[in-house]
């Protein structure tokens, strides 16, 4: 299988656009998916120069609800008039970041909203959604508590409570040297995916992490890593004991957080950046 990076917060040659967001482009069993559509359109234009053809895309996944992986989709919609949407449940509720008067709205764009009803195929059990690739929802109790520690809300119909992070999916793609799991955003935490994953494939060996640690932050206008020593331990920790033998990690992960990482992963780290291929075994 192959991922070709559409869009990261970083770019591998100055003719591409890097942008805060994701976008993966999938190919598994020589079907093609993309996997979210960063914050704009402007991973499409990076899939002409990559020689990517999104009209040809035959499955969309989306993460989660937050508009840094589902703004793209409005051009997405433009290029491709056939391809379903798989979500969770809930992904197109409201979704907030901040507390008081730095409480903004993150959920995904109004446009995007209006033209998904038609292509939204809502996801809420695990589910194998061809021979081999399976979304698999967040099934570890009080995440909420993450999302208050974080500072994530989610709207319902009585008013805004923290985020529980069941509009989070992770995609498990079954190759011949183990599992492949993308998460984009891990905002319940790798120890949660993987665990959760290993409930569901008990005993299979992982090939790949692929995705984002949510470790990065801003202070006083820089970027910072919002883990301490201890929780990076912690992470490098949980994939050794889950014995994943690659961690290919970036856009929420931050590049102050990475560095931190690299010598507690070794070998076993590495970036994302738009432009990346990443070829694996089937």
């Amino acid at each position: 299988m192959r991922i070709t990076v559409l869009i990261e917060n970083t770019a591998s040659s100055s003719a591409l656009t890097a942008e805060h967001g994701l976008s993966l482009y999938l190919e598994y069993s020589g079907i093609p998916i993309l996997l979210d559509a960063g914050t704009s359109g402007a991973f499409a234009s990076n899939a002409d120069a990559l020689g990517v053809d999104l009209a040809g895309v035959k499955t969309c996944l989306l993460s989660h609800g937050h508009y840094d992986h589902a703004g793209g989709l409005a051009e997405f919609f433009r290029r491709n008039r056939t391809a379903p949407v798989y979500a969770m449940r809930g992904a197109d509720r409201p979704y907030y970041s901040g507390d008081g008067e730095k409480r903004h709205e993150i959920g995904i764009p109004e446009e995007v909203l209006a033209a998904l009803p038609g292509r939204f195929r809502r996801v809420e059990n695990v589910t194998e959604l061809v021979p081999g690739l399976w979304l698999v929802p967040h099934s570890t109790p009080g995440l909420e508590r993450i999302g208050a520690a974080k500072k994530l809300y989610r709207g319902t119909e009585t008013g805004v409570i923290p985020d529980d992070f069941s509009h989070e999916m992770s995609v498990v793609l079954e190759t011949s040297r183990g599992l492949v799991i993308c998460n984009s955003c891990c905002h319940a935490g790798l120890q949660a995916v993987l665990g959760e994953v290993e409930r569901q494939f008990p005993g299979r060996p992982i090939q790949a992490f692929v995705g984002g640690l949510h470790m990065r932050g801003r202070r006083h206008g820089c970027e910072i890593c919002t883990f301490t020593p201890e929780e990076l331990q912690a992470v490098a920790d949980c994939a050794a004991a889950h014995g994943v033998e690659a961690v290919y990690t970036g856009h929420c992960t931050g590049t102050v957080a990475f560095d931190l990482l690299r010598p507690l992963m070794g070998d076993r780290l590495h970036p994302l950046t738009t432009g990346q291929v990443i070829e694996l075994p089937d």
